[in-house]
This record gives C-alpha cells, structure tokens and sequence, in this order.
C-alpha cells in the first residue's frame, strides 16, 4: 500500500472517531438542542375555598386564599397571592339573578321525593352548602314558588359574592351567591327565608 494511500486512510478513521465522539455527546448533553425535556409533575392549578358568613350582616365573603396545606411540595402555587377581584359586568349580574331564582325554584318543591329533591337543588350549591343542606327534608320546606325576578344588592368593591333578594309565595327570601373568579360559576352559599319562618 502507498504511504499516501496509508495517510488518506489514517485520515478518515480519525474523522470518522471523532464524529461519533461528537454525535453520541449531543446524545447525552441535557442541554444540547433537540435533547429530550426531563419530565416535570404539571403544577395543581391554584383553588380557594368558599367561606360562608354566619349571618346576613357579614354578607358574603371572597374565597378564603390563606389557607395553606401542611406540606404543599416542592410545586405548590403560591397562596399568598390574593385573587384579583372579579368585575360586575350586566352579564355577570343576570347571570347570578337566574342562578338565585333557579336554585330557588328547586328548593321550593316540597312535594318531591327526597332524593331528587336533593340532587336537583345540590346543583346550585357551594361545597359548605350541599352539606348544610343535605340534611333538610324538603317536606318541611315552607315555600312553593318563586314569584318574581330576583334583584341583587351589589357591593362593587366585592365582586366574589352578593346577596340576591327573590320574591316567593311567602315573601322574600335572601340567597347568598359566590363566585371563586371572573369566569366562574355562581353557586348559592346559603339562603335567608322571610322572618317568622324557618
């Protein structure tokens, strides 16, 4: 073999070792471009608690942000952070004038079976709510039909909740509604039945 033959050879060898030294570094660098990501849990989405109030006077409540869990892990949202407060739009005020009137309305049934009772009503309701209410026997319940349009008394410095008065065949009752958000639902946190009844 001729020694340039012999050099060309020795040549393309050491090209050829040192792209697969190369190549099989950008295979393990976690850094190179086109490196496969290193799985990460997805981070829970943020959640508040509804906090109900215990009488008319205290209104409703935002969502109560400063709780904690005990041991929240290396990805736990920062709860610190209070929830930018919820705008009134007309949209958000019709839409929590039907729920008030539409809860009440399943309530108002005392002629229905328990369980469907429960279930229909249980619908509207904050997680507080379906348990405070679920141990009402709609036979006892001493209103039967909502008779008009329910009217709200909006604080506009607190748009997570408000207080919706609805006009019933035995007056008027209260429904406190709350929201956890802009684009959340308003669920009905606790009702107030015209004085004199239970």
């Amino acid at each position: 073999m001729s020694h340039s033959r012999k050099r060309y050879f020795q040549a393309t060898g050491l090209a050829m070792t040192a792209a697969t030294v190369l190549l099989c570094t950008a295979c393990f660098n976690g850094e190179q471009t086109g490196a496969p990501a290193r799985y990460s849990e997805p981070e829970p989405t943020p959640t508040s608690t509804y906090t109900p109030s215990q009488s008319v006077g205290e209104g409703p409540q935002a969502p109560d942000t400063d709780q904690v869990p005990e041991n929240p892990g290396p990805q736990a949202p920062d709860t610190d952070q209070v929830p930018e407060n919820p705008e009134w739009t007309p949209e958000d005020e019709d839409a929590a004038k039907q729920v008030a009137e539409d809860a009440l309305a399943d309530f108002a049934r005392p002629d229905v079976e328990e369980t469907q009772w429960a279930n229909d009503f249980a619908r509207w309701l904050t997680p507080d709510a379906t348990t405070a209410y679920s141990a009402v026997d709609p036979a006892n319940v001493p209103v039967t039909e909502v008779t008009g349009p329910a009217t709200l008394d909006i604080d506009e410095t607190n748009g997570f909740g408000v207080i919706a008065t609805v006009p019933t065949d035995i007056g008027d009752y209260g429904v406190q509604l709350l929201r956890q958000g802009q684009d959340e639902p308003w669920k009905v946190n606790r009702l107030y039945p015209p004085e004199g009844t239970n």
